[in-house]
């Protein structure tokens, strides 16, 4: 079965991460492009997550994983080489409505990280449901080659549209006449 996708308000959400190395490092990469509401729980932490700990001034613990760890969180993602104790995580989540991602666990988690391009305000985000993470970062990457770095300009021009204008249906109209011509020279200039 496919995951449904959704786009998260991580605005007061809480989240954990449980584990240091590589994959954890990733798992933090990604989420602080969208919240630093994060904690982190492992005996050793790598390099580079120290560096992303202290550049943006994280709570972290250096300690092996308690099944308390997890109280107050909405989001716990178990990002660490041991399978038994991912598991464990995510049946000690299971009882408080923490969504949880046991990553390379597919069967424990609520949730899997799609690959994604952020350009600004735009978010994209790519999935095979697990089935070829390979695929999904090869078209981030080539979506992130095609889609050009005035797309931040112009939808912040578009933010203000919405702001100053009236609802109804002719700022619907003129919104949707603006987009229309912004990919239409997007495709001029790009047969050009």
């Amino acid at each position: 079965m496919a995951y449904f996708p959704a786009f998260l308000d991580f605005t007061n959400k809480r989240i954990l991460i449980v584990g240091g190395g590589y994959v954890a490092n990733e798992k933090l990469d990604h989420l602080l492009d969208f919240t630093s509401n994060i904690t982190l729980v492992a005996k050793d932490y790598s390099k580079e997550n120290m560096e992303l700990i202290t550049k943006n001034n994280l709570k972290f613990y250096e300690k092996a994983y308690e099944t308390s760890d997890i109280e107050g969180f909405d989001i716990v993602i178990a990002a660490i080489d041991d399978f038994d104790i991912q598991e464990k995580i995510y049946f000690d989540t299971r009882d408080k409505n923490i969504l949880c991602n046991c990553v390379d666990l597919k069967k424990y988690c609520d949730f899997i990280f799609p690959s994604y391009v952020k350009k600004g305000e735009l978010t994209i985000a790519i999935s095979t449901s697990g089935t070829s993470p390979a695929l999904a970062k090869n078209l981030r990457i080539f979506l992130e080659k095609i889609i050009p770095d005035s797309i931040v300009d112009f939808i912040e021009t578009m933010k203000e549209y919405r702001k100053t204008m009236p609802k109804g249906k002719e700022r619907m109209q003129f919104l949707d006449k603006k987009a229309r011509d912004y990919m239409e020279d997007l495709t001029k200039k790009e047969n050009s």
